[in-house]
């Protein structure tokens, strides 16, 4: 196939292009701006177009398939171009079904949680040597692609993100999907700028459920209310497995977990990420790998990337790094790091990022969601909210939302990195957690301030 794409240059679109090539298919691109490390992916596959740009002439009749990320308008000149065309055109979901009507479809979905427990699943079929096509929103040690293709292959795991589909299709990437199997870890409200009550953000997950195959496997997370309620009425999965909080004990700063055998030290920690692992088991149980082979290939799973992401150590401080900007998943983070070295203090840092995280009406969802830190700060850039054509906000409403007494507020990205290189760590926690990049902080200076 000749295939086309609009956008290329975003995560998860080069890599599905990545892949795509990889399967032999002939693949040409556009985008008005790439960077790292797409760019240079791209580069090394020859992919990447020779200048930025949209160009309405790289569209023509011989394409077989157009595919339109979400960076690119609906007025997108090659967008246009291809419509006047008649040409067919996708979305990156609708795609991935097209290619998977025939497949075992295992879908993972959930607020928060979902990268993870896609990873835990690959990195279990991995060690096992169990072959399956997948789709994940991180880059793992020991993949060279978050996405994997062929025709061979019974199984598809997908990550199910709940954000819409393209410029065109204003549906949720997960509706697409029509899971044979599927998990959901959990429901806190995201992305108010498309879904802007709870109300309207949980009715997708129902959606999601209703569109399940009929006879379909629905694994949940029994501890999330929202999510027991829509499991408990959901008609169309005959079969539903919950999972909690699994047995587990720290001792020494290092995580056990209770398995038939006996404790099982893991790599992971926080009571978030022992739930996805319990929801990984169940999952991998179902794709065939039973309970014994699980924990053997789980005990060495080290972790997503930017997903509470250990970075490195001196004789003061420990750092991590982790993607948490929703107000559960920052509460839900500190707590866990909070947890694992109670004999330590707790330096967290929150960079307000995302839309969400830096719309005034919803800043008070994020109250007591840093009360586990001994030290808290939060920063956020002016020219964010300028770019997303957001209103203001002040030091005192962040500190009025969060609630938390001693809480630092930094607007400018060069005094946040001051007040880290200034710090005296003593036997301490560092807790990094964005969506962005800190202010475009570096983290080999990071390295070298702590030593």
């Amino acid at each position: 196939m000749k295939i086309h794409f609009i956008a290329i240059g975003g995560s998860a679109m080069h890599n599905l292009a990545l892949a795509l090539h990889a399967k032999g298919e002939d693949v040409t691109g556009s985008d008005d701006e790439i960077f790292e490390p797409s760019k240079s992916r791209l580069a090394n596959h020859n992919l990447l177009p020779e200048e930025f740009g949209w160009f309405p002439e790289k569209i023509t009749t011989d394409l077989d398939a157009i595919i339109l990320g979400m960076h690119a308008k609906a007025d997108n000149p090659e967008l246009l171009k291809a419509q006047e065309l008649n040409l067919k055109i996708y979305s990156y979901p609708e795609f991935i079904f097209e290619h998977s009507k025939h497949k075992t479809r295992v879908v993972i979905g959930g607020s928060h949680g979902k990268t993870t427990i896609t990873s835990m699943i690959l990195h279990v079929l991995k060690y096992h040597e169990k072959e399956v096509d997948f789709m994940v929103g991180a880059q793992l040690e020991g993949f060279d692609n978050m996405v994997h293709l062929t025709q061979k292959n019974d199984f598809i795991l997908l990550e199910g993100d709940e954000y819409l589909s393209s410029p065109l299709d204003r549906r949720p990437k997960f509706h697409w999907y029509q899971a044979n199997i599927a998990l959901i870890s959990g429901i806190a409200w995201d992305h108010i700028n498309v879904f802007p009550t709870f109300e309207n953000y949980v009715e997708q997950f129902q959606l999601f459920v209703d569109g399940m195959t009929r006879g379909s496997t629905l694994v949940y997370n029994e501890e999330d209310t929202e999510v027991k309620r829509i499991a408990e009425n959901a008609t169309q999965p005959t079969r539903k497995h919950a999972y909690s909080t699994p047995a587990h004990f720290i001792e020494d700063g290092e995580t056990y977990l209770e398995t038939p055998e006996g404790p099982m030290p893991i790599e992971v920690f926080g009571k978030h990420n022992l739930q996805n692992l319990a929801g990984a088991k169940w999952i991998c149980q179902h794709m065939g790998v039973d309970e014994d082979d699980f924990y053997e290939a789980i005990a060495s799973f080290k972790g997503a990337s930017k997903r509470l992401e250990f970075l490195y150590e001196s004789t003061k401080v420990k750092v991590f790094k982790d993607y948490a900007h929703s107000p559960s998943k920052v509460k839900a983070t500190t707590q866990a790091v909070k947890s694992q070295f109670e004999d330590k203090k707790l330096i967290a840092c929150l960079e307000l990022h995302t839309y969400s995280s830096l719309n005034a009406e919803f800043l008070k969802e994020y109250k007591s969601s840093l009360n586990k830190a001994d030290e808290a700060v939060v920063f956020y850039s002016a020219k964010a909210l300028q770019i997303k054509g957001l209103e203001a906000i002040s030091d005192e409403q962040i500190k009025e939302a969060f609630d938390l007494n001693g809480l630092q507020v930094f607007t400018d990205a060069s005094q946040f990195q001051a007040y880290l290189k200034a710090k005296h760590y003593h036997d301490d926690v560092l807790l990094l957690m964005s969506s962005g990049n800190y202010g475009g902080l570096n983290f080999d200076d990071l390295k070298r301030w702590i030593e």
